[in-house]
């Protein structure tokens, strides 16, 4: 393959504590066409940290190479998906005098406020992944979206600052080199969903994108275009196939496999008289259940989950703020009735946010689990229209901090 057209190659790796997903895709006259798509189950991570290497890497190694087979095309480097619980994020504001004689704002000065908002203590054992400007203020006049050209004496910034525990970055990073490829960047996965599933409209409203993973759910507050709060929670839909296995008293595996076929997360949504095949532990015969009661202990899950995102908006002051409700995405999504569940708690309009703004093997990827994959296709899109080549071998990516100044504004 060409070097010009490997360039306009993506990949993203989305790394969760279910799945491994890969998914390709092309830069075609500006827009983003889906090749490719490999999917693999993930047993080296809890709540979305790495906790064997080994078997990270294998899953991997099989999601890109079933990509790769399915786009015809050679994966080199890859733009991976970083959660869990130990990731923290902060808002932080910035200050300088404007340098120029004749007080024109130049990149340089937008440069220097950036770098004056981060300049915050960071434990050792932190990194920052990501610096997202919300709003420049010049001369007491905010919600400036593009400074450079205008004129002032005085320029600030706001900011919000994603931090990652080094050790759970630097796993991933190892985890992708030793199946083959390279870190061309590490990207928080629910910024990178919300730049499949939100639209402008929603950013400027002000939106909540909950993406409820197999281990966590993660929270994305925008506002007024800006990312104003991310946030995880260490709860996910493993605990709803844990609570069936408990329940139903079956295998995890089948749990899991039930949830998938028969279960709701609204109790009225299960037929009366609909039963079920569960099948029994340990060589016990299977057994028929209502499909009812499949939902009666989904729906309690359900509904605590969104409590809890509900109370995290409310603890950080965002709910007068997120006027579009929320976007649900992420594998638990694909629940028949979640949406109204989220609903009936937060007593905010839902909907399901699938992938949009792509090309391609559209039919494929059109689902909620695909939403984070997607969006790093998208933004590894955005970082190379701003100028971020591909990163050669032994180059180092982990490490580089990467704001989204293009991405928002």
């Amino acid at each position: 393959m060409a070097k010009d057209e490997r360039e306009n190659i993506i990949v993203g790796l989305d790394i969760g504590t279910t799945k491994v997903c890969a998914i390709v895709g092309k830069q075609v006259n500006g827009s983003v066409d889906i090749q490719g798509i490999g999917l693999s189950p993930s047993y080296g991570l809890r709540k979305g940290v790495v906790v064997n290497i080994d078997n990270t890497v294998e899953s991997i190694k099989k999601a890109v190479e079933d990509a790769s087979r399915m786009a015809g095309v050679e994966i080199n480097s890859v733009f991976a998906g970083i959660g869990g619980g130990h990731i923290k994020s902060l808002n932080s504001h910035g200050v300088i005098a404007v340098s120029r004689s004749d007080r024109e704002i130049t990149q340089e000065d937008v440069d220097r406020v950036v770098d004056a908002a981060k300049a915050i203590s960071v434990p050792l054992d932190r990194e920052v992944i990501h610096v997202i400007p919300q709003e420049f203020i010049i001369d007491n006049q905010d919600g400036i979206r593009e400074p450079v050209g205008m004129s002032g004496v005085r320029l600030e910034v706001e900011v919000h600052i994603v931090t990652a525990a080094v050790t759970s970055a630097q796993n991933i990073y190892k985890s992708v080199q030793r199946a083959g490829v390279y870190v061309e960047d590490i990207v928080l996965q629910p910024l990178a969903a919300s730049e499949a599933i939100l639209n402008r409209d929603e950013k400027e409203l002000g939106v909540a994108m909950v993406d409820i993973g197999g281990g966590t759910t993660d929270i994305v507050i925008f506002c007024e275009g800006g990312v104003r709060h991310t946030s995880v929670l260490a709860i996910g839909g493993n605990q709803v196939t844990t609570d069936i296995a408990i329940g139903l008293r079956t295998p995890n595996a089948e749990a899991e496999d039930l949830k998938k076929k028969y279960g709701c997360a609204m109790v009225d949504l299960a037929a009366e008289g609909e039963e079920i095949k569960v099948p029994g532990v340990g060589g016990r015969p299977d057994k028929s259940v209502p499909r009812r009661a499949l939902a009666e202990i989904i729906q309690p899950r359900i509904e605590e989950i969104f409590t809890l995102v509900g109370q995290e908006i409310r603890a950080n002051g965002y709910e007068d703020n997120i006027a579009s409700g929320l976007a649900v995405t992420g594998g638990t999504a694909l629940l028949p009735g979640i949406a109204d569940v989220a609903e009936k708690i937060l007593e905010l309009p839902v909907r399901i946010g699938k992938p949009q703004g792509i090309s391609g093997l559209v039919d494929v990827v059109n689902s909620p689990l695909y939403a984070a994959g997607v969006g790093l296709v998208l933004y590894g899109a955005k970082s190379r229209s701003a100028g971020v080549g591909i990163v050669e071998p032994g180059s180092g990516a982990f490490g580089k901090i990467k704001d989204w100044f293009k991405e928002f504004f």
